[in-house]
């Protein structure tokens, strides 16, 4: 209820993911259309004015996090572009005062005093 009553705001690195996922979706499935007109129809309800764009400084800021917690941390390729990616979200939300809702706990690896609301979301059973 709570969530249902927020006033949300979307990163355009998420919709990118999300968008990456249905992309990658096979077409050939059974419930392609299903899937993609779930995610179109979702896309569609979020206003322009609530979707966060990474500026040029976050953009460089994430990649230097991103790129020290992989030689710290000795991240696979895969690991590295995931962290760029939750860098950018992460401090895309903080330059605008706002936290972080996610299913994700690197956050905490990007800024631990940060504020940060974890949240479990339900996915369609398609699984994108």
């Amino acid at each position: 209820m709570l969530l249902e009553r927020s006033l949300l705001f979307h990163c355009s690195v998420c919709l990118a993911e999300l968008a990456t996922g249905v992309a990658n979706y096979n077409p050939a499935g059974p419930d392609w259309r299903q899937v993609r007109d779930y995610y179109t129809a979702l896309f569609d309800t979020i206003p322009d004015s609530r979707i966060l764009s990474p500026d040029d400084q976050a953009w460089i800021d994430a990649g230097v996090i991103a790129g020290s917690l992989s030689r710290i941390q000795n991240f696979h390729k895969d690991q590295r572009k995931e962290c760029l990616y939750d860098a950018l979200i992460y401090l895309t939300a903080a330059k605008a005062g706002l936290s972080v809702l996610t299913a994700k706990r690197l956050e905490e690896l990007v800024e631990p005093r940060g504020r940060k609301n974890c949240c479990l979301s339900p996915r369609p059973r398609s699984g994108v």
